[in-house]
């Protein structure tokens, strides 16, 4: 059941990819507006054959919504107004401090970190999610 994660953010968004229990990244669409990032990542997940698409929710530490999620929100109902695969939330905080420690600790270097840190960052999504359903 491959599975498509997303991590929207204002400048860019992460995408990674799970076939089996294991997310890995898998590119970073750099979008000229919202409408042609859905198209994108919607060729992605037909590309790819994936079941469902993930998207990373950025809540507040004390688990609210703001600016930033509502957007992200949006973004995820765009998807879903626009494809037939379901589009699910989950929790993304502190994804981008974990993508972060996973690169450094992998010995990336500085410059490599930056360019593929959204993608790494849906991948700690992805998995998060993965994780949590197998439970």
């Amino acid at each position: 059941m491959p599975v498509l994660g997303l991590d929207v953010g204002d400048k860019r968004i992460g995408v990674a990819l799970a076939q089996g229990s294991i997310a890995v990244p898998l590119t970073v669409i750099e979008p000229g507006s919202r409408e042609s990032a859905v198209q994108r990542v919607v060729s992605l997940a037909l590309e790819h054959g994936a079941d469902i698409i993930v998207v990373g929710l950025p809540r507040s530490m004390d688990g609210s919504i703001g600016a930033q999620a509502e957007s992200v929100l949006e973004f995820a109902a765009a998807l879903g107004n626009t494809t037939d695969i379901p589009v699910d939330t989950y929790d993304e905080r502190l994804s981008t401090v974990e993508a972060e420690r996973l690169m450094r600790e992998a010995g990336a270097k500085r410059g490599k970190r930056k360019e593929k840190l959204d993608a790494m960052a849906a991948a700690v999504i992805l998995q998060g999610y993965i994780d949590r359903m197998s439970q």
